[in-house]
């Protein structure tokens, strides 16, 4: 059996269902040069865009997101304070690249090294956080490694705390946008550090070099990366309306096309797409008849609250169906998937959700279970 349900639901069902495909048809209209790309919407993990997101690249300075990640868990935790000083070793004074500027036997406090890691990407600092909580770099670099298995990285291995050019160091674009995702979601006390636009240190002020913060986008973090094989990338957040997407973009050729696209892929995403909030955990989708149960029929209820991301043109060009073969027998488990939901829409393949059994019914005494098959024979109900 399956029934329509009324045009507002058919509505809500349908985004919650379509944003990939939709999404994906969408995204053929646009084009990047970054080598490897992807957008998310931070509420709804739905992928607005992507480019070889799952290609194994060299992620430079933005590996140091992970860096911050575990120093970042060692803060909550307890097992550092912000306040810690921490020694520079000469390793650390020595390392090449961008700085903070620290000096051989300097006691720097853990949150000086956290500033000077994500708005000066000094590498020296990096260094210092990762001597302490790993013993060596090194040693940090495996637990980094072991830690981003952990929390669904499955593209990435480290072998250092900087992101310097090394054959091991490797993320992918979806992995960042995760990593990215969950330390907004798992820091909110650390993260505001991302969205300082200078840092003083040693009387040398410098600037973050992520160019969304200076555009009025809503931007508020993260961190850029280039090497020479790596070309120019960026992750980065933002946020309007309540509504927060992040971005990875890697493999551009200069700073100036890092901010420009960036910008642009972002703006994109905000003025293409958005988020609706349709219906709660329990609220009923429809009602199932029930064979031979102490109730006639059964609410059809989501597991979890819908909100749904969709492409702003494609919400109302959408049908959905309840299915189920019906009536539904008794006895029937509260929570029990007993139906689904069917979204269909032009050029995309059927997207199914299962709709779940609302209460408990139980089955019918013997009687009642006689009268039930009497009154369907003859009257060719349930």
């Amino acid at each position: 059996m399956s029934r329509r349900l009324p045009p507002a639901k058919v509505l809500a069902f349908a985004a919650c269902c379509l944003t990939g495909a939709l999404a994906a048809s969408q995204a053929a209209a646009f084009e990047t040069a970054a080598r490897e790309a992807i957008l998310v919407d931070a509420a709804t993990g739905a992928v607005l865009f992507e480019k070889d997101a799952d290609v194994s690249m060299p992620p430079a300075s933005m590996s140091k997101i992970m860096t911050i990640y575990m120093v970042f868990e060692s803060l909550k935790d307890g097992r550092l304070s912000l306040d810690d000083k921490l020694t520079v070793s000469e390793k650390a004074w020595r390392m090449g690249g961008s700085k903070m500027f620290v000096e051989v036997g300097d006691e720097v406090r853990v949150e000086d090294l956290l500033r000077g890691v994500i708005v000066q990407s000094g590498n020296d600092a990096c260094i210092v956080l990762a001597e302490a909580l790993g013993g060596s770099e090194e040693g940090f670099a495996q637990a980094m490694t072991e830690r981003a298995r952990e929390i669904g990285l499955t593209g990435s291995s480290f072998a250092n705390a900087t992101g310097w050019p090394h054959p091991e160091q490797r993320m992918t674009a979806r992995d960042l946008a995760t990593l990215a995702l969950r330390t907004i979601e798992n820091f909110p006390d650390y993260y505001g550090y991302y969205a300082e636009t200078s840092f003083v240190w040693s009387d040398i002020k410098q600037g973050n070099r992520n160019p969304l913060l200076y555009k009025s986008i809503g931007a508020d973090g993260l961190k850029t990366g280039h090497t020479e094989e790596a070309g120019y990338g960026l992750t980065g957040s933002a946020v309007q309306d309540g509504r927060r997407l992040i971005l990875v973009i890697n493999g551009l050729s200069s700073i100036k096309a890092r901010a420009e696209e960036s910008h642009r892929l972002l703006a994109w995403g905000f003025r293409e797409f958005d988020n609706y909030a349709l219906l709660g955990a329990g609220e009923t989708v429809e009602e199932a008849d029930v064979w031979q149960g102490e109730l006639e029929t059964v609410p059809l209820v989501l597991a979890e609250d819908l909100v749904v991301t969709l492409p702003r043109k494609s919400r109302s060009n959408m049908k959905v169906k309840v299915r189920y073969d019906g009536p539904v027998p008794s006895p029937i488990a509260e929570g029990q998937e007993i139906a689904a939901l069917v979204v269909s829409a032009p050029e995309i393949a059927d997207v199914v959700v299962p709709l779940l059994a609302g209460q408990a019914v139980e089955r019918q005494g013997p009687v009642g279970r006689l009268f039930s098959g009497l009154r369907h024979m003859i009257l060719g109900g349930s």
